[in-house]
């Protein structure tokens, strides 16, 4: 389990060259299906972009889940002008790891 989760939390991770994520996103209007980005699905919606990891931060311990109110705030597409540049330029921002360090359990 992903250290930063919330015991509670019941969030699965899916590559999105899987099977049952492709079989997820084939569901979705073009303009979602094309987006090159994360994937939330929950209750039968699918969140994409800044809605997505918005709300991935509701599955996350306590000091993360306190920024979901002031982000969610934050008009829609000013959030996913942001994320685009925060995606594109991420390994300026952040260190990018020599392995992967991601694991599907």
């Amino acid at each position: 389990m992903d250290p930063r989760l919330d015991s509670d939390s019941d969030i699965a991770y899916r590559q999105i060259e899987s099977e049952e994520s492709r079989e997820l996103i084939s569901r979705l209007p073009e303009w979602k299906q094309e987006a090159d980005t994360v994937y939330l699905f929950r209750d039968g919606q699918a969140f994409v972009r800044s809605a997505a990891a918005i709300r991935c931060l509701l599955y996350l311990k306590w000091h993360w889940k306190i920024w979901f109110p002031v982000l969610w705030l934050i008009p829609l597409p000013i959030r996913d002008f942001v994320y685009g540049i925060v995606a594109k330029y991420r390994y300026r921002f952040f260190t990018r790891p020599e392995i992967c360090t991601f694991r599907i359990d």
